[in-house]
């Protein structure tokens, strides 16, 4: 009951502010309500409340009031979040799954979609843009201290879990939110200005990794590979780095038990290993529904029900395909698969875009490490989400809407820049122009707004 009097306590006099006139503040709030999931380590009235909805209504409200924002932002992403949110409103209506399924599952996802249209909307700014990746870093690194604590102290005798009832509740999934939450917090230490910050980001990215390997997931491990290929690819200091990952790696396999040895072994014995076979029997499955309902696909999970499993690979046991490609082609056919991977595609695009853009523009390196760590971020969402039915998770979802208003942002400055920079040419001697600067108010070791401007003389 104290818990949820505190928790209440919390959240009121918040969401009063968003309603009033702060709606970014109501960003954060659900952004931490989705990811972190607090409401769900209190007991008594406060718990089933609906925390997100109130969250996102009170942002709404909020957006009103202050008159923001303007506009949706005319990107690729914007586009394809509407094609999308339409494509699987169709795939619902026409789908050969059960309707009770089909509608739950539609409920969630449409409201991340709007959720995320909003978020993007209203990060105009790069104060905004690094609030929310710390909200980001703070939710997921909560359950990867937790864990990489819980995973020390036992020894990892114990398998790491996310929180009930949620996304990413199973093993497999908090392993790749983890995994997904590392390049991230790696780019806020490199930009945190204070050696006090910069040294606890880099102990809750360790407790965060071995929270990871705690999950005693699989396809964690081989996300976990691909990710640190990547991240030394990404890095500065290579020569570091490896020796880092290499001591990492020989520490990790040292401290886990035998146990988790041999499960991890059976990754190369796949045929001998019944879950690894039945992935590969429901991913025919999914394949096969898409072929025969290319433009429909079957609905929402519609490999988890056993009469539509056995219409296409008689005697395969229904079960969720644990793939964002396979489940997401099954459930939707070609037509909104392609949208669905589009989304991802101009995510990395985004990235690659600030990586360009800060190495040519001194002012936008922090774009450049926030380009470079996303790549890594994205590549274990990829990698992970192979063997996963983690297609709509928000986490992901967000960090692409990040990247977009970032690029949107940086390439706004520099045509500003440009046109000032014009301008002053062509005044009168004497007379200044104004050129924006772009940066993060950490960034800048300052508490200002983002835009700034300086005198060309």
């Amino acid at each position: 009951m104290l818990r949820s009097i505190a928790f209440t306590a919390i959240m009121v006099p918040f969401l009063v502010l968003t309603a009033a006139g702060k709606p970014f503040l109501g960003v954060l709030l659900w952004s931490w309500i989705s990811f972190m999931n607090p409401h769900r380590m209190i007991y008594g009235f406060a718990s089933p409340i609906p925390w997100a909805m109130l969250s996102f209504i009170a942002t709404v409200i909020g957006c009103v009031i202050a008159r923001e924002p303007k506009r949706l932002p005319r990107d690729a992403l914007t586009v394809l979040l509407i094609l999308f949110a339409i494509g699987i409103t169709i795939t619902s209506l026409t789908a050969i799954s059960s309707p009770e399924r089909v509608w739950a599952r539609y409920d969630k996802v449409i409201k991340i979609l709007l959720g995320l249209l909003l978020t993007r909307a209203l990060l105009t700014d790069a104060d905004r843009i690094h609030a929310l990746l710390w909200m980001m870093a703070i939710s997921f690194g909560f359950y990867g201290i937790r864990g990489g604590i819980f995973t020390l102290v036992t020894g990892g005798v114990h398998k790491v879990l996310g929180p009930a009832d949620t996304m990413i509740a199973d093993r497999n999934h908090i392993a790749v939110a983890l995994l997904f939450a590392i390049p991230l917090m790696n780019h806020l230490r490199v930009q945190s200005k204070h050696a006090m910050v910069r040294a606890g980001i880099m102990a809750a990215m360790v407790l965060t990794a071995f929270a990871a390997i705690g999950t005693q997931s699989r396809g964690a491990l081989v996300a976990f590979a691909a990710t640190g290929f990547v991240f030394w690819l990404r890095s500065r200091g290579k020569v570091v780095s490896a020796i880092a990952l290499i001591f990492a790696a020989a520490a990790v396999i040292a401290f886990m038990p035998e146990s988790w040895e041999q499960r991890m072994r059976s990754i190369i014995d796949y045929e001998g290993d019944g879950s690894a076979m039945g992935r590969l029997w429901i991913w025919e499955t999914s394949l096969r529904i898409a072929l025969a309902r290319p433009l429909t696909g079957g609905g929402f999970q519609a490999m988890y029900e056993q009469p539509i499993v056995d219409r296409f690979t008689p005697g395969v046991p229904a079960r969720a395909a644990h793939s964002i490609w396979f489940e997401t082609l099954g459930e939707h056919g070609f037509v909104v698969f392609g949208i669905w991977l589009g989304i991802l595609i101009v995510g990395w695009l985004y990235a690659s875009a600030l990586v360009r853009l800060g190495r040519a523009e001194k002012e936008f390196a922090w774009a450049n490490s926030l380009g470079r760590m996303s790549q890594v971020s994205l590549l274990a969402y990829m990698t992970g989400g192979s063997f996963l039915s983690l297609q709509y998770w928000d986490g992901y979802l967000t960090l692409v809407g990040i990247l977009a208003a970032t690029r949107e942002l940086l390439v706004a400055a520099r045509e500003a820049r440009r046109l000032a920079t014009s301008s002053w040419r062509s005044a009168a001697a004497g007379r200044a122009g104004a050129i924006p600067v772009l940066q993060p108010a950490a960034a800048r070791g300052e508490s200002r707004p983002s835009w700034r401007t300086r005198s060309v003389r």
